[in-house]
This record gives structure tokens, C-alpha cells and sequence, in this order.
């Protein structure tokens, strides 16, 4: 099967959907149509068709007729949409469709108990199983968090700024992290080879860490010895509890912090011991905390 190049990219102007875009607009062999919402006011690069939509059957089928490949980079308010978006892609005879997934292994349980929001992620997985018959085929990459990103704008609680950090449970908790680079060729990598990654659930990594080795490589790097507060599992999910029932969407992003640095057994967060990575088939390799945090600092 070749490459697939027609492609449309749904969520093009959120955090993870405009890595992505940046990834493909560099490479030539695609053609992108970016499917924004008519009452966006984003902006995308020149050289990028942009059909704004109104998300009905009849205009995702015009959009999508004639394309190799759908993805979706959805945020959570969208997740639900996601079926809608695959079945139009059916009916017009689209090849692949690229879940909303760039994050926490929906297929984890843990994971799903921890964070209830991403069953709608798994729901659409068990979905689109379901229509692999009809000779359609999907590919879901899961990457767990960003650090080059995360690091750049404190979510992950380093704050380059002020030399701080927060600390979870000791930080000797190891796991896998994703850069936005690696992050977005893996996504071309999977449209360049698509017999290869058709109907796979693929688990993607740049770094292996802890949150005492980012802390180590920040104070090396900065030249300063920073301050930490320590936290646990327990009080973060805690406050993750209280913003939620107050209405603080804040309280979701907690979670999706616990994914990865939480103690909660069965998390399996550490995706280069802890699943079967598929770096080697797309391209990808393991990177130095150190080289990152480099490149960060320095931007």
C-alpha cells in the first residue's frame, strides 16, 4: 500500500493538532485539508486548504470524499464527536482514520479508572475495530505526555521561570514521555507506511525518565539549584476531586498528570518496559532528558 497523501486533519488549531500540521506541512508528500469549524477564527499556514465546517453529514462527507486518510485531533470536548467523523469517512471510501488518542493508553483500565473521560476514546477504538471487515482501517498511537512541551509551559510542573518544581510521591517513578517532533512524525510515518500500522493501537516514546532526573538535568542545565515541594498521588487527586465538582477544568489536567507520574499500580506509564514499542517501525528513537531540557531552556 502507498503512502497515503490526501489527507484531512480535524482539531489542526489545538495543542496537539498544530504539532501535527507542523509535521506534515514540512513533508512533501501530502496533500492537507484542515477541517476547522466555521466560527474559528485560526489561522494555518499558507499552502493548507482550510474548509470550514459545520459538522453535518452532508459537509464532512464533501470534505472528506476523495481523502486517503482522516485525523482527528479533537480535544476532550470533541472525543464524542469522533464516531460521526468516522462514519462519514466510510461512506466516502476513505482508507485510515487516526484517532484522537496522543496521550494516556485508553486501552488501559487503570488508566480509565483514573481518568473516566478517555472511555470515550476507547469506545471509539472498539468501534472502529468493528468496521475492519469492510476493509477500512484505523491506527491509534499513543504517546503518554509531551516534555519538551509540558516542560516550555509548565504543565508538567516545572517552572523554568522560577526555578520550581512539584514532586510526586519522591519522583522516583519512572515512565515514558513524547517530544512534539517524535510526536508528529509519528504520525507521517504511519501515513508512509500504512500496511505496516494498519488496524495497531501503537505505543510511541522519546524519553524514559523520572521526575528527579528532569529535575537533575533543569538545575544542570540552569545553573541553579532549584526548589521543589513534594506531593503524592493521594493529595493530587484529591484537589483533582474539588476542582471538578467546582466546575475547574484544571482538576482534568491533574489527571492526565497522575497518568503519568501517579503511584497508581497498573498504570503502566513506562511504555518502553511496559508495552512493545513501535519506535523501530516508524522511525523513531529514544532521546537523552538531557538534550531535551538543553533545548528547552536554551529556546
Amino acid at each position: 500500500m502507498a503512502t497515503l497523501k490526501n489527507i484531512a486533519l480535524v482539531g489542526a488549531s489545538g495543542n496537539i493538532g498544530k504539532i501535527i500540521l507542523d509535521s506534515l506541512v514540512v513533508s512533501p508528500d501530502f496533500e492537507i485539508t484542515v477541517v476547522s469549524r466555521k466560527e474559528s477564527k485560526a489561522v494555518f499556514p499558507s499552502g493548507v486548504a482550510v474548509h470550514k465546517s459545520d459538522f453535518s453529514d452532508a459537509d464532512l462527507e464533501a470534505v472528506f470524499k476523495g481523502k486517503d486518510a482522516v485525523i482527528s485531533a479533537l480535544g476532550a470536548t470533541g472525543f464524542g464527536e469522533q464516531k460521526k467523523l468516522v462514519d462519514a469517512a466510510i461512506r466516502v471510501g476513505v482508507n485510515r482514520f487516526i484517532p484522537s488518542e496522543f496521550s494516556a493508553n485508553s486501552l488501559n483500565d487503570t488508566v480509565l479508572h483514573l481518568l473516566p473521560l478517555f472511555g470515550q476514546k476507547r469506545e471509539l477504538i472498539e468501534y472502529l475495530k468493528t468496521k475492519e471487515a469492510d476493509g477500512f482501517t484505523w491506527t491509534g498511537i499513543a504517546t503518554s505526555g509531551l516534555l519538551d512541551w509540558g516542560l516550555a509551559n509548565g504543565f508538567l510542573q516545572f517552572d523554568i521561570a522560577n526555578r520550581t518544581a512539584t514532586i510526586w510521591d519522591g519522583g522516583r517513578k519512572s515512565f515514558s514521555l513524547i517530544n512534539e517532533k517524535s510526536l508528529g512524525q509519528s504520525v507521517v510515518s504511519v501515513l508512509q507506511n500504512p500496511e505496516q500500522t494498519k488496524n495497531k493501537y501503537l505505543y510511541v516514546a522519546s524519553v524514559e525518565t523520572t521526575q528527579l532526573e528532569i529535575l537533575a538535568a533543569l538545575e544542570k542545565e540552569t545553573g541553579t539549584k532549584w526548589t521543589f515541594q513534594e506531593t503524592t498521588t493521594e493529595t493530587q487527586l484529591s484537589e483533582s476531586a474539588k476542582k471538578l465538582t467546582g466546575g475547574d477544568f484544571e482538576g482534568a489536567f491533574i489527571l492526565v498528570r497522575a497518568t503519568v507520574f501517579g503511584n497508581t499500580l497498573g498504570l503502566n506509564a513506562n511504555y518502553v518496559k511496559d508495552t512493545e514499542l513501535a519506535n523501530d517501525i516508524l522511525g523513531l528513537k529514544l532521546e537523552s532528558v538531557e538534550e531535551t531540557v538543553k533545548r528547552v531552556v536554551n529556546k
